[in-house]
C-alpha cells in the first residue's frame, strides 16, 4: 500500500454519500468492528463528523476508546483513502447538526430509508492522518464552468449595479451565464418576522417574487435559521417545500394570500446559502436540480463566495440611494421645493385630472397590510403598508412623488428601527405590481426617489381584519 499522506481537502468528493465509509473500531478489550456510517461531513482541514443514529457497537467502542479508521472511496475516480480518527465531541443541535440532518434526509429518501435515519449527534472527530491507497482509478472530468473564472466574472459585474433591482437580476444572470445553474432563488430576510420574501428568481415559469419561507423550513429555511449552507444531493421529503412552504407562508392570513412559491416540484439537488454582513442575516440564495449530485464541497465554497459578493453590495447600495435635498425636505414633513415656472406659465393643479374608466378597487386589511386588487391578492407586510400608505396620500392630495428618507419617517408602516431592508421591500413591490397589478406602478425618478403611477382610477377601502 503506498503511505503517500494528502490532506484532508482533497477527500471530500468522498464525502457526498455516495458510497459509504467503513469505520472500524475497537473495544477496551481491543475487540474490532467494522460497519458502513451513513454519512460522513467535511467540518475543516483537520476535523470530520460521522452520523450518530444507533447506539450500536461503533457508537459503544469510541465511548470505550476514541481511536477510528475510516476508510472512503471517491465515487468517480474510485481512488480510496484511509484516514486515522480521533473522537472529540457528539453535537446534537447547532448548525454542523442541522446540516447533517438535512443531508442524511437526503441520503435517506434516495435510498428508501425515510423514517429510518434519522440523526441523534454529529460525532466530531480529529484526523490525525490521511493516506491515499494503491489501486487503479480514473481521471476526474474537468468542470465545465470554471469556478474562480465564474466568481471573477460575478465581481467585476456586481460591482457595476447602482440599485439592488439590477443586482438582484444580475446575480440570477450570472448563475446561469458563469455557473451554468438553471433554477435558482434569491430570498431577502425580515428578521422580526423570522421569514424570507423572494425578490428574484431564475428557471421557473412564475417568478414567485413575494412567495415567503419561514425560518427553519425546509433547505432555504434551515440555512437563514442556522446561517450555514445545507446541500442535499437527492430528493428528500422531509425538506420539501411545496404545499409546506404554501401553507407556512400564509401564516396567520388566509391561505389565499400566500403567493405560490416558484421551487422544483421535485428538486433532486439543492444548495442554500446564507448572504450575510458583518454576522448579520441578509437573505439566503438557493440553487436547484432536477439532477442527482448536481452541487459538490467546490460548488457549495464558490456560493458562499457569490454570497459574500451580493451581502456586500446589498449592504452598500442603500446608503447611496437615499435622496439629497428632496429626500431630507420630505423627511421634515415639507414637499420637495417645485422647479421654478417658466415666464408666461401656469401653475398645475395640485390633483391630477381624474383617469376615464370604471373604478379599480383596493382594499387594504389592517390586521396584517394585506393588499388585494379586486379580488386578487397582491401584497401584504411592510410592502403592503408602503403601498397603502402612497396610495392614501395620493388619493388625499395628489401628490406622486415620495423619497427613501420620507418612507422610513413614516412610524406606521412597520419598519425595523435597524436594518429595515426598505430598498429590498421597494423592490418586491415594484416587481409584484408589475406582474400583478399593471394598473398600479412604482418607478424610479433618481437617487432615493420614486413616483406613484395611476394606470386607473382607485376605489380605496380600509378594512378591519
Amino acid at each position: 500500500m503506498s503511505e503517500r499522506a494528502v490532506s484532508l481537502d482533497e477527500l471530500r468528493p468522498c464525502l457526498e454519500g455516495v458510497i459509504p465509509a467503513t469505520v472500524a473500531t475497537c473495544d477496551a478489550h481491543g475487540m474490532p468492528n467494522a460497519t458502513f456510517v451513513s454519512q460522513m461531513q467535511y467540518v475543516d482541514a483537520g476535523h470530520v463528523a460521522l452520523s450518530f443514529q444507533f447506539f450500536n457497537k461503533t457508537r459503544e467502542n469510541i465511548l470505550a476508546n476514541p481511536q477510528a479508521t475510516a476508510i472512503l472511496i471517491d465515487p468517480v475516480t474510485a481512488a480510496s483513502y484511509r484516514l486515522s480518527l480521533l473522537y472529540l465531541r457528539t453535537e446534537t443541535a447547532g448548525p454542523l447538526f442541522q446540516a447533517m440532518k438535512a443531508k442524511l434526509a437526503g441520503i435517506a429518501s434516495h435510498t428508501g430509508m425515510a423514517g429510518v435515519f434519522q440523526l441523534r449527534g454529529a460525532d466530531v472527530y480529529a484526523v490525525a492522518g490521511v493516506q491515499r491507497l494503491r489501486g487503479d482509478q480514473r481521471p476526474r472530468a474537468p468542470r465545465r464552468h470554471p469556478l474562480l473564472r465564474a466568481l471573477r466574472q460575478c465581481s467585476e459585474r456586481l460591482g457595476g449595479c447602482t440599485d439592488l433591482g439590477q443586482l438582484f437580476d444580475q446575480a440570477m444572470t450570472l448563475l446561469g451565464q458563469a455557473f451554468g445553474i438553471g433554477h435558482a432563488l434569491l430570498l431577502m430576510a425580515d428578521l422580526p418576522a423570522r421569514r424570507l420574501y423572494t425578490v428574484a428568481s431564475r428557471g421557473y415559469g412564475a417568478t414567485g417574487v413575494g412567495s415567503e419561507i419561514a425560518f427553519g423550513d425546509g433547505v432555504i429555511g434551515v440555512a437563514a435559521e442556522q446561517r450555514v449552507p445545507i446541500r442535499i444531493n437527492h430528493m428528500t421529503v422531509e425538506y420539501r417545500y411545496g404545499t409546506a412552504a404554501r401553507e407556512g407562508a400564509a401564516g396567520a392570513a388566509p391561505l389565499e394570500t400566500a403567493i405560490p412559491f416558484p421551487g422544483l416540484s421535485e428538486p433532486h439537488s439543492q444548495l442554500a446559502v446564507p448572504v450575510t454582513a458583518a454576522g448579520r442575516l441578509l437573505g439566503v440564495l438557493c440553487v436547484e436540480s432536477e439532477a442527482d449530485l448536481a452541487f459538490d464541497y467546490d460548488d457549495e465554497e464558490a456560493l458562499l463566495t457569490l454570497a459574500s459578493l451580493l451581502a456586500a453590495r446589498i449592504a452598500v447600495l442603500p446608503l447611496s440611494s437615499e435622496g439629497g435635498d428632496a429626500g431630507e425636505a420630505a423627511a421634515a414633513g415639507t414637499p420637495p421645493p417645485a422647479a421654478p415656472a417658466a415666464p408666461g406659465a401656469t401653475t398645475a393643479p395640485s390633483a391630477p385630472a381624474p383617469l376615464p374608466g370604471p373604478a379599480l378597487e383596493v382594499r387594504h386589511y389592517r390586521a396584517h397590510h394585506t393588499v388585494f386588487v379586486g379580488s386578487e391578492y397582491l401584497i401584504k407586510g411592510v410592502a403592503g403598508a408602503i403601498l397603502w400608505k402612497l396610495l392614501q396620500l395620493h388619493s388625499a392630495s395628489g401628490r406622486a412623488d415620495f423619497s427613501n428618507r420620507e418612507l422610513r419617517a413614516m412610524t406606521d408602516l412597520g419598519l425595523p428601527d435597524l436594518n429595515d431592508n426598505l430598498e429590498a421591500r421597494l423592490v418586491l413591490l415594484q416587481r409584484r405590481l408589475a406582474e400583478r397589478c399593471p394598473a398600479i406602478a412604482l418607478e424610479r425618478t433618481g437617487r432615493g426617489q420614486l413616483r406613484l403611477v395611476l394606470g386607473a382610477r382607485l376605489q380605496l377601502a380600509d378594512v378591519d381584519g
